[in-house]
């Protein structure tokens, strides 16, 4: 359940009232993206949230959490702006047979920009930026729901509300938060992958560290190592490179496509690669910078996010999103 948090003055002034609200600005991020699956929507959004609460400030009465009243704003400007534009593409995964949307894309969450104050795990705000309902495999099976359910189950289910919060934020009944969230639950079991699907959480080998595969990645990528990075790779893996339709089944398939890239007298060599280390979605990723031939300097060019199971990679997923760099905190260029 939501709890009450300190309320605003009657009639605050604009550096008070952004004093109070800005505090909930990493979980409503977190909240937007989860609703739309872009990163920078979620930005606009947020923004958005902050702007209608400033304009409707005089209509809040103090009655709910301060907490609450922004979770419902930026709920209902996540649904408006569903209504409005497109829907994330649908990135495949091994255990599914998810095929991409038109021309939209889901975009990688920097970890960095996760709550930086790590509240304690018993805070509701610890709950709304859990790092396992930010994964890809479950932001992918968000997006098979349509908006209205999206919303009820995130909202009761990862952010912790009641069954008359979530009415009441959605302006419904209680039985209809409740029968739509049994629709949601039976939707997402489905596109989950098996072992996620009665906790929104992913398996994790001890063993082999996620890190190390990350770094033995890398170290294949820049010296453009194939044996290497087949080594790497599950046999089963899959790969995807939004916000292009395709997607690769198989290490076979990821194989023959990275190795295009890597060879200099093949139609697809794009140049040399540098990488740093990053995180996105709680999951190992590396940021690719690009130098194409006759360049002096190496540029942004994709956010590969990693899944590691045993040891091995068994999801690869390449954003092409360079604008997103900045978001990570990442180097402008290298040289």
């Amino acid at each position: 359940m939501l709890q009450r948090t300190s309320q605003p003055a009657a009639d605050p002034d604009a550096a008070t009232f952004t004093g109070l609200v800005d505090r909930h600005r990493h979980e409503l991020l977190v909240h937007c993206y989860r609703m739309l699956g872009s990163f920078e929507e979620a930005e606009d959004m947020v923004q958005e949230t902050f702007l209608r609460a400033w304009r409707g400030r005089d209509a809040f009465e103090g009655r709910a959490a301060l907490r609450t009243w922004l979770y419902r704003i930026a709920t209902n400007a996540c649904l408006d702006a569903s209504a409005k534009g497109r829907r994330p593409m649908l990135l495949p995964t091994a255990e599914t047979s998810a095929r991409p949307a038109d021309s939209a894309w889901l975009q990688p969450f920097p970890d960095a920009r996760l709550d930086p104050t790590t509240p304690h795990e018993e805070q509701p705000e610890a709950r709304a930026v859990a790092r396992e309902t930010i994964e890809l495999a479950f932001l992918v099976a968000l997006q098979h729901l349509p908006p209205r359910q999206r919303a009820v189950l995130v909202l009761r289910d990862v952010v912790g509300c009641s069954a008359q919060e979530a009415a009441d934020m959605l302006e419904v009944t209680t039985a209809s938060v409740n029968s739509v969230l049994q629709r949601a639950r039976s939707t997402m079991r489905t596109h989950l992958p098996p072992r996620s699907r009665h906790e929104w959480s992913p398996s994790r080998d001890l063993a082999v560290p996620e890190q190390q595969v990350l770094d033995r990645f890398m170290v294949a990528v820049e010296n453009a190592d194939i044996a290497a990075i087949t080594d790497l790779i599950s046999e089963d893996a899959v790969g995807c490179m939004p916000p292009y339709p395709m997607w690769y089944e198989g290490r076979d398939a990821i194989v023959e496509a990275v190795a295009g890239s890597f060879d200099t007298g093949a139609d697809d060599y794009v140049g040399e690669f540098r990488l740093v280390a990053t995180r996105a979605n709680g999951c190992p990723a590396a940021a690719l910078y690009l130098r194409a031939p006759g360049d002096a300097a190496f540029q942004p060019w994709a956010i590969n996010v990693l899944r590691v199971e045993h040891g091995r990679i068994v999801e690869l997923t390449s954003f092409l999103s360079p604008q997103l760099f900045p978001a990570f905190g990442l180097p402008a260029t290298l040289g």
